[in-house]
């Protein structure tokens, strides 16, 4: 029996893949924990061995009775981590919408969160992003879950030698050009090495403090507008908004978050209007619409920011 506990509650479920050693050790633990689940691939084409994981994943998908989809970088596309990281997850939202999967399996590890950590740490941030990792999250009408959040990539290394599954090694990963390795190798990675424990500890407990920030706040969500009532403390305020804009796909700068607070009627890249009134947040998608007369009078009077009014105004059945 192995030590890897792997908490997964839902039966249709698509494993991001890679062939490496995360999503490797996670497929195989999947498997033998009897968690139904398809998986999906990008072929970025950047590296030689690309296509033997391609065929790798295909070989699993037969061997084990799984669904393999399958996607080619284009080749005339720019390429860069920020890139394929939006092609990934745009093929990914595709597949779990189109399928009807529940929940989004990634191999994320310990090391990969306290990478993380720390790379956000240097760039100064609050909370929310410091704990960006979360084992379980929902976007875009599904889960995203991380069930080895609480082991580290030796550990999982060690189970795929040990029961001797073959995995594919990332030369690019050695590659300090990119940002992420050279805090992994220089810092998260002789970090763990040392504190372990500790380190996993104080990530349970940061986590407990985070989630009891927001147990007095209440929201209500129609379609794309969510509505959040707090306790008027804006620095909970701006916790809260990091942490839903982040869902949407939007991290936002230190100069941002000082205009929200003084300004409280914010448009964040031309897409997302935030605003704070008196114990409410809203957020939702910017719109520009006609509204009539009635329509603004109405808003008026039940205070609703003029930057929400115009998604507001799109909505047939919301409540005041």
């Amino acid at each position: 029996m192995n030590k890897f506990k792997i908490d997964i509650n839902t039966q249709n479920n698509l494993l991001a893949f890679s062939a490496g050693v995360d999503s490797t050790a996670l497929f195989y633990l999947l498997v033998e924990k009897n968690i139904p689940f398809d998986i999906a691939i990008v072929d970025y084409a950047q590296r030689e061995q690309s296509k033997d994981e391609v065929i790798y994943a295909t070989q699993l998908a037969h061997k084990y009775n799984k669904k393999c989809f399958i996607s080619n970088y284009p080749s005339e596309a720019k390429f860069s981590e920020k890139e394929a990281r939006d092609y990934r997850y745009n093929f990914f939202d595709a597949i779990m919408l189109e399928n009807s999967y529940e929940s989004l399996l990634t191999a994320h590890q310990l090391n990969d969160k306290c990478e993380w950590f720390l790379m956000q740490f240097t760039k100064g941030a609050g909370l929310s992003e410091l704990l960006g990792m979360q084992m379980q999250s929902y976007k875009n009408g599904y889960n995203i879950v991380k069930p080895l959040l609480e082991h580290t990539k030796q550990s999982l290394k060690e189970y795929l030698l040990t029961n001797n599954y073959k995995f594919f090694e990332d030369a690019s990963n050695s590659d300090e050009k990119y940002k992420r390795n050279y805090f992994r190798h220089n810092f998260s990675d002789k970090l763990l090495e040392q504190y372990q424990s500790g380190i996993s500890n104080s990530f349970e407990y940061l986590e407990k403090d985070f989630h009891s920030l927001f147990s007095n706040s209440t929201k209500r969500v129609f379609e794309q507008l969510t509505i959040y009532e707090y306790n008027k403390d804006l620095n909970i305020a701006m916790r809260i908004i990091d942490k839903d804009l982040k869902i949407r796909g939007i991290i936002i700068s230190k100069a941002t978050r000082d205009e929200i607070v003084q300004k409280k009627e914010v448009v964040i890249s031309h897409k997302i209007a935030v605003a704070i009134v008196d114990e409410k947040i809203y957020i939702a998608p910017y719109l520009k619409n006609i509204m009539t007369k009635e329509f603004k009078e109405r808003c008026r009077v039940n205070k609703i920011p003029t930057n929400i009014r115009g998604y507001l105004s799109t909505l047939e059945d919301f409540i005041y």
